[in-house]
This record gives structure tokens, sequence and C-alpha cells, in this order.
């Protein structure tokens, strides 16, 4: 299910992918290892927090900041289905909405995709800016997903 803003308007999409050569079980336990993920992810330190962050319920947050500056996006997991897909739901002021990670199998491996529906911030000023900030967020994305591949890949 896709988010809505409070408006009803369907959320922003960022997307990523990246092929792992793990298999499908393997990729899940890298990319669902939330305190793992702080060696990947982009300016970003995570941590699980309720039921260790595994299964509907359960609890994520993630620090992203430069220097002193930045904020904490506390998530909740909506949607789990090892080694497939899990859907956590933000649920802070700044970022909100849901993001989903996606295990596909491969004839090498695996497809990790991120996915991102953001509901930006500031109403329809940050609607209207979703088109400009997007490749940023995409990049920063895609940067992650070649540090996770570099470290898998050792």
């Amino acid at each position: 299910m896709t988010s809505q803003d409070p408006g009803g308007l369907p959320a922003c999409r960022a997307e990523a992918s990246v092929d792992l050569p793990l298999d499908p079980a393997t990729a899940w336990d890298v990319v669902m290892d939330w305190d793992g993920q702080s060696t990947w992810m982009l300016l970003t330190r995570v941590w699980s927090t309720d039921q260790d962050g595994q299964g509907v319920g359960g609890g994520v947050a993630a620090r992203t900041s430069v220097g002193p500056v930045g904020f904490t996006d506390d998530m909740v997991i909506t949607h789990w289905d090892p080694p497939r897909n899990c859907t956590v739901k933000h649920l802070g002021k700044l970022v909100r909405g849901t993001g989903t990670f996606a295990i596909t199998p491969t004839a090498g491996g695996s497809t990790f995709t991120w996915s991102e529906d953001v509901i930006p911030p500031l109403g329809r000023l940050g609607r209207v800016a979703w088109p400009v900030v997007r490749p940023g967020f995409e990049l920063m994305m895609r940067i992650s997903l070649q540090r996770l591949a570099k470290e898998v890949g050792r």
C-alpha cells in the first residue's frame, strides 16, 4: 500500500537497486541486520528498538547527520515477509511515509531494491520541490547500495 499525504495525494517515490552475489536468504540476513546497516547506509546510524527490529510491530530507529546537525527517524515494521520484503512506516514529523526493502532472486544471487514513498515536509511546497530533491535523494540511496555491494563482495 502506498503512503498518502494528509491531503490524500500519493507519496513521492524514490527507488534504487543493486545486485548482490548472495542467495536471497543470506541477502535478507545482511540487509535486515539493522545495526549492520550503519556500515553501508550513508551518513546514517541504524539500530533496532522494539522486538529486536523483527516482525510486524518491530521497531527501528535511524540517526542521519552531518556532524552535530541531523535527525532521528523512528520507524515501525508494517510488513514482514522473509526473505522477500520488509516495509517500515516512518513515524516522524520530518520523515513520513513508508520504506520497503525487497530481495528478488537472480541467476547470480539477488537483487536488493530499496524504495521510499515519501510524504515531503512543508506540504505543497515540499511536493513542488520533490522533482528537484529526488535526484539527490536517490543518489544517496545508490551510494549506500554501492557501499553495501562492496562490503558483501569482500
